[in-house]
């Protein structure tokens, strides 16, 4: 039996990177999928890759800057599979900004689709499984950044720090609602989006991976897929009771120094 056996799970941001993952290794471990981006050629590229080895999925359009659109992901996949059972949010920006240059457009957009996003989403996910009566769990993929990170992330680092405080306070909200939500908080990953921003605010070539490799203590990256294993992980029961936890998902021990 696969560890997410007869569950829905939706996964907002899930049309590529760490969300398309989540929702590959979701379908492995047997439940039945939405996917939500903004693009529609992407997202529905990976429902047919899903659909064709044999599992169920379907994509979800939205833009989750809207909150409106954030909260009918949720009641979108409730009309196509009838409950949510499990949601993750895996979208974000990561546009830069500092504190002096970041401009209230580029605050608005960070705190939109990385704070705003997650808190409407798991407002209708939680509204489902406490309507329902039945336990749920929620996992939202934040940031090693929303410890402090670099000056050029502050609006990032700020809506990102936002979603651990929200993650706890949800978590406290509904554990007698049996609805367990927990945050991992990612380090430096090789995925898609990245590749996109190192080389649009960086200048960065396409041997940018290896020379990140290099200055990193495992050597490498970290990888969509050893996230996704997590996230299934703890939407699952096999993670028992643990709620309000925020994982740091890092091969950098955060606090400590040389």
């Amino acid at each position: 039996m696969g560890l997410l056996d007869d569950k829905v799970v939706l996964v907002n941001g899930g049309s590529q990177g760490v969300g398309a993952a989540v929702a590959r290794a979701a379908v492995r471990a047997g439940a039945a999928v939405a996917v939500t981006g903004r693009r529609a050629e992407p997202g529905e590229a990976l429902v047919a890759e899903l659909t064709a080895a044999g599992g169920t999925a379907v994509f979800v359009r939205a833009d989750l800057a809207d909150a409106e659109q954030a909260r009918d992901s949720v009641a979108r996949t409730v009309a196509v599979y009838g409950r949510v059972d499990c949601l993750v949010n895996s979208a974000g920006l990561t546009d830069r900004g500092t504190l002096l240059d970041t401009t209230p457009e580029l605050f608005d957009r960070h705190i939109a689709i990385n704070l705003r996003a997650p808190f409407f989403a798991m407002q209708a996910a939680v509204a489902d499984m406490t309507g329902r009566g039945a336990p749920g769990t929620v996992v939202n993929v934040i940031t090693s950044s929303a410890h402090g990170g670099q000056p050029f992330l502050a609006p990032y680092v700020a809506a990102k720090a936002g979603l651990i405080g929200l993650t706890r306070n949800a978590a406290h909200a509904h554990r007698f609602d049996r609805v367990r939500i927990n945050g991992l908080n990612i380090g430096w990953t090789a995925t898609e989006g990245e590749d996109a921003t190192q080389r649009a605010f960086h200048g960065a070539g396409d041997d940018w991976r290896d020379q990140a490799a290099a200055r990193l203590p495992m050597g490498r990256l970290g990888q969509p897929d050893e996230i996704a294993d997590f996230v299934v992980f703890l939407l699952s029961d096999r993670s028992g009771v643990v709620t309000g936890s925020v994982i740091d998902w890092d091969q950098n021990v955060l606090g400590a120094l040389d």
